[in-house]
């Protein structure tokens, strides 16, 4: 009888001390199995404003889904959603006439969140590459190295778990990083993945040519989000004006601008808000090297910014 206290003493010692053992002890939250009509009309709302681009009704949106939250706090969609609205207000902040120191925040948030619908849902890695998103954010925020790592591994964790999906997260998250360097060098060597995975085989490297992948488009499995779909209506166009962009920054202007090609490939590419902006940015190719090359995560005052640093950060992808 007396063998138990004697053993929790030494995991105390061993492990720096008894909060630690107390803390890894306790009962992880278990994932809820039904969701509340509460949390399914905060839903309706998140879509109604991601879709429609409605950047000035995010706090309503966010009120919604933090209170759905807050009432079922075992709800991993919920989260999810929650941590997305903190991500897409950070993210397009270019759409304010000032942004506020506190936005930064929103970094903090969306971690959190995602940390939360991770640990509900481990299962869809979608969350995950989101966690590590937000991660690299924060670290990036705070200039702390060591969250900057944490969010790095946690990315080819996430990479692993979906290729498909991460290994655009991935680039797109890290297209702010100077041009020259090797994160940014792998970033873009990600969205190239990104294609090949899709695409089933190596894709070209000097056309990035892609008319002849077209037949593959699928709403079904792991490759249905190389497409466009009813959560992202413009994720093809919004794929191909990212990828341009990057090869831009990286000065081969050629290549992006037959990458910007292929945005207009798809079926809806008449219908797309954005249209205009790619237009923009195959006619001004060569000229955009120097602006999207300026100060790593500043955008320039003169011109257009890279579309992840741009006031349709999110919206090229999911705006109807």
């Amino acid at each position: 009888m007396r063998r138990i206290p004697l053993l929790a003493a030494l995991c105390c010692l061993s492990a720096g001390g008894c909060g630690y053992v107390a803390e890894h002890s306790a009962p992880k939250k278990q994932a809820a199995t039904s969701r509340s009509v509460e949390a399914v009309n905060a839903d309706e709302l998140f879509w109604k404003t991601f879709h429609g681009g409605e950047y000035d009704q995010i706090t309503p949106a966010l009120e919604a889904q933090t209170a759905a939250y807050l009432a079922n706090p075992n709800d991993a969609v919920t989260a999810a959603h929650t941590g997305w609205l903190h991500i897409w207000r950070i993210s397009e902040r270019r759409r304010l006439d000032s942004s506020p120191a506190t936005i930064t925040d929103d970094a903090t948030l969306s971690r959190q969140y995602f940390q939360q619908a991770v640990e509900l849902d481990p299962s869809d890695a979608r969350y995950l590459g989101f966690l590590a998103s937000a991660t690299l954010a924060e670290g990036s925020i705070h200039h702390d190295e060591a969250e900057t790592r944490r969010g790095y591994y946690i990315m080819l964790d996430a990479i692993k778990a979906w290729p498909e999906f991460n290994l655009f997260t991935a680039g797109y998250t890290m297209s702010s990083l100077p041009a020259s360097s090797t994160r940014y060098k792998q970033a873009l060597e990600w969205e190239w993945q990104n294609l090949d995975a899709c695409a089933g085989e190596k894709v070209d490297r000097n056309t990035g040519a892609y008319a002849k992948y077209m037949k593959l488009a699928t709403d079904k499995g792991p490759k249905r989000v190389c497409w466009n779909s009813s959560l992202a209506p413009h994720n093809f166009e919004g794929f191909f004006l990212n990828m341009g962009d990057m090869e831009v920054k990286s000065g081969n202007w050629q290549r992006g601008r037959k990458l910007y090609e292929n945005a207009k490939l798809s079926t809806t590419y008449a219908q797309w808000a954005y249209s205009q902006v790619l237009e923009e940015r195959i006619q001004n190719a060569q000229q955009n090297v120097a602006l999207f090359s300026a100060t790593p995560g500043v955008p320039s005052s003169k011109g257009p910014s890279m579309m992840g640093s741009s006031r349709y950060a999110c919206a090229a992808c999911h705006q109807v």
